[in-house]
C-alpha cells in the first residue's frame, strides 16, 4: 500500500492533481475487475469455492 501512495504522491508532484485522480480511478477499476474475476472463478469451481485465485 505504501509504494502506491508514494507513486501517487510523485504523480501529483509531476503531473498535477487531475492526473492523480484519473490514476486512482483506473487503479480502483482494475481492482474491481480483478475482484469480480476472482469471484466468478470461485463460484464456478466445484470444490466449494476454495480455488487459489480467490483468497481474500
Amino acid at each position: 500500500m505504501v509504494p502506491i501512495l508514494i507513486v501517487l504522491l510523485l504523480a501529483v508532484l509531476l503531473f498535477g492533481v487531475g492526473f492523480a485522480v484519473k490514476a486512482l480511478w483506473w487503479i480502483a477499476l482494475a481492482v474491481l475487475v480483478i475482484w469480480l474475476l476472482g469471484f466468478a472463478m470461485r463460484s464456478t469451481t466445484p470444490a466449494g469455492g476454495r480455488s487459489r485465485w480467490y483468497r481474500w
